[in-house]
């Protein structure tokens, strides 16, 4: 049996056009940070450190200036072990090999999104909407949860011979302010982490509508629809209450 793409037409519908559009947006995540670190330290009273994370091993930002801040309290970045990222690795430093493999969890989940947009069967389209949903879901909910181990374990595998003893182990948040020492940090997400969010939610929504073959026009006059009786219930509402 030989496959048959869909109409051109068919792309248009939500169901599809919108993994296609994630598909894109999980390889172009790759381009952008995924988390964001503001640091205030006394050591730099008039300026506002930032570290900038990709999803493969690589900071950006001021990451010079932070590794002689936190070397005084034995933190180091991690070592992805089979990528040689953008500073030394210290020896001293959690090994992160998984690190290395991040941008394929993004590839693989930008091909199977599109894999799916191009299923010949409306069968297989919904099939394959929710293995895809569910998949995604799972390996970005490994890597979070991962990413947040890591933390843990940097946190608390400082190295004795730092010249600051005394540090108490500590678990950087992926959101949120933490203080070590006279050093306060404030963890975002980045753009590229967005990206993939915005990805997901889209992944989202083609599933609600894996039963429709509905287009983003069809929703936009939906609403506009909806929104006009709205309105034309209130306006007589508002005339019989005189």
């Amino acid at each position: 049996m030989s496959y048959e793409l869909p109409p051109k037409s068919a792309f248009l519908e939500l169901r599809r056009g919108l993994p296609l559009v994630a598909a894109v947006l999980f390889v172009a995540a790759l381009l952008f940070p995924m988390w964001s670190i503001e640091v205030h330290a006394v050591q730099y009273p008039s300026t506002t450190l930032n570290l900038h994370l990709y999803a493969y091993p690589r900071i950006s930002g001021d990451y010079a200036e932070m590794a002689n801040l936190n070397k005084y309290i034995g933190f180091y970045y991690p070592d992805p072990v089979y990528w040689q990222p953008n500073y030394e690795p210290h020896e001293y430093a959690v090994n992160v090999p998984e690190w290395s493999f991040g941008p394929l969890a993004f590839v693989v989940v930008s091909a199977c999104s599109a894999f799916v947009a191009l299923a010949p069967s409306t069968r297989k389209l919904k099939r394959g909407l929710f293995a895809q949903l569910a998949g995604t879901a799972a390996v970005f909910g490994v890597m979070l949860a991962d990413i947040q181990y890591r933390l843990y374990q940097a946190g608390h595998h400082l190295d004795p011979g730092a010249p600051v003893m005394g540090v108490e182990g500590f678990t950087p948040p992926l959101w949120g302010t933490y203080k070590v020492a006279n050093i306060t940090s404030y963890s975002r997400f980045g753009v590229g982490a967005y990206m993939a969010m915005l990805a997901v939610g889209l992944l989202v929504v083609a599933f609600y509508y894996r039963d429709s073959t509905a287009t983003a026009g069809d929703v936009a006059r939906g609403i506009a629809a909806r929104l006009g009786q709205r309105e034309r219930t209130a306006s007589v509402d508002e005339a019989g209450g005189r």
